[in-house]
């Protein structure tokens, strides 16, 4: 019978050690991916590209870019005139009558009955909707996987980051124990 209880303790005993290494090593990897100033020491410039790219997208950098680049294929955009009224739509608004608010209501309800009617056809032509619907398929798939390998990286454990984080973990553990603090366990009798 004692031989089977000192088996069984010594097999608790064995996966505890294995436990604690796991703990450890689990400690270790946990604080390397999150050790951000270590990985800008190891790679100023790729955290700078991360960094210019994050700043990029918050400043709306993609619309103005997509904005630029339709101003120099379609040329610029032709100014507002003047004057918005020709003479033959002014003369047709006098004809409304003189009460302001009364006209006002008027060519609202006719210039979003307008709208409506002609809503299909302007759908129909606009560029900015086409180039949209065939650059889209394109671009997302590629930002939505630059942003993984992004993130991917970020936090991935280095290797170095990772032996570090280990040694000192494992140093704050030999220290603990030569100072006394770690004590047997209760139910497991001292050697």
């Amino acid at each position: 019978m004692g031989e089977g209880t000192d088996s069984g303790r010594a097999q608790v005993l064995e996966a505890r050690a294995l436990l604690a290494e796991e703990i450890v090593r689990l400690e270790a990897s946990a604080r390397a991916a999150v050790d951000i100033p270590a990985k800008v020491r190891r790679n100023p410039v790729r955290t700078a590209g991360i960094a210019a790219g994050a700043g990029f997208l918050v400043i709306g950098g993609p619309k103005r870019v997509f904005r630029r680049a339709k101003r120099a294929v379609l040329g610029p955009e032709e100014p507002l005139p003047s004057s918005m009224l020709p003479k033959e739509i002014d003369e047709a608004l006098r004809k409304l009558g003189g009460d302001g608010d009364r006209v006002r209501g008027t060519i609202e309800r006719e210039f979003a009955t307008y709208l409506e009617d002609t809503a299909p056809r302007r759908n129909g032509r606009d560029l900015r909707g086409v180039v949209a619907l065939m650059v889209l398929p394109i671009v997302r798939p590629l930002a939505v996987r630059m942003g993984r390998q992004l993130v991917e990286q970020l936090f991935a454990p280095g290797a170095p980051g990772f032996e570090d984080q280990l040694a000192k973990i494992r140093a704050r553990a030999t220290a603990a124990t030569g100072a006394g603090k770690a004590e047997p366990p209760e139910d497991v009798p001292p050697a």
